[in-house]
């Protein structure tokens, strides 16, 4: 199984607009991160989770793979205003699969009306969502488990695909949800930066999840340039973690 984050900071992305702190103006890759996003390839079948502002310019980037499904965490807008893009894979059958839960199915519906229309205008993205609970479903022959974490008040989900776990905006991951996830090989979480933030983990917090789950490794995103450089914030990371960058690929045994 093969992970490519697609993309790896926050809701405004690093650089942030206006800013002139060091990592703004850093001219190292490491500290450019587009919007969170990670494609997820097992075998044939390639995976996208969210789908946010920059998802054309992330998919151009890699040579416009063949997509199966979209799996969304949740419907802020980082995560899922790069929808209408997804037009060009639009073909398959009733539409392109989308799998969420039922709020986030009305928020799109809502957002994006013209694609769900009695009478769609030609060309629009035909998309085919499909609700979600907490139990386990499969697109093909892969197995995909929901994963409820807390996003300040707002319940959302992560994925655990094989022995790969990947968590982005949770605040609070529930204990049952981390007895699932305990000892899993590959864990994705994020962490937005040192200081205390309503709805986000900071890295003090995820770093107590990554103890609790005890993953192989584990890689930290949605990342904000309050978290600091790349190069220096990584020299202070304990040996199984470290921060992803975008464009990054691991490789993770099914």
């Amino acid at each position: 199984m093969k992970l490519k984050f697609l993309g790896t900071g926050t809701s405004t992305g690093v650089p942030q607009i206006g800013c002139g702190c060091a990592v703004c103006q850093s001219e190292d890759a490491h500290d450019k991160r587009l919007r969170a996003s990670v494609l997820v390839s097992v075998g044939e079948t390639n995976i996208l989770i969210d789908c946010g502002p920059d998802f054309r310019e992330q998919m151009l980037r890699i040579g416009s793979p063949k997509l199966e499904a979209l799996l969304i965490t949740h419907s802020h807008y980082d995560h899922v205003s790069g929808i209408d893009d997804l037009r060009p894979y639009c073909t398959i059958g009733d539409g392109f699969p989308i799998y969420c839960k039922s709020d986030v199915a009305t928020d799109l519906k809502e957002r994006v009306p013209y694609c769900f229309a009695e009478h769609p205008y030609p060309g629009v993205p035909t998309l085919n969502i499909n609700e979600i609970s907490t139990k386990p479903f499969m697109i093909g022959e892969v197995e995909i488990v929901p994963l409820p974490v807390m996003h300040y008040k707002l319940p959302i989900v992560g994925y655990k695909i094989g022995n790969l776990a990947y968590i982005t905006d949770a605040k609070v991951v529930p204990d049952s949800t981390i007895e699932i996830l305990r000892g899993v090989d590959t864990l994705v979480i994020n962490a937005l930066r040192t200081k205390e933030h309503i709805s986000h983990m900071t890295l003090a917090q995820a770093l107590d999840v990554i103890n609790a789950i005890k993953p192989r490794i584990a890689y930290l995103t949605h990342l904000s340039h309050d978290m600091g450089l790349h190069n220096e914030v990584s020299r202070r990371m304990p040996e199984n973690v470290k921060l992803a960058h975008d464009d990054l690929s691991i490789f993770i045994p099914y």
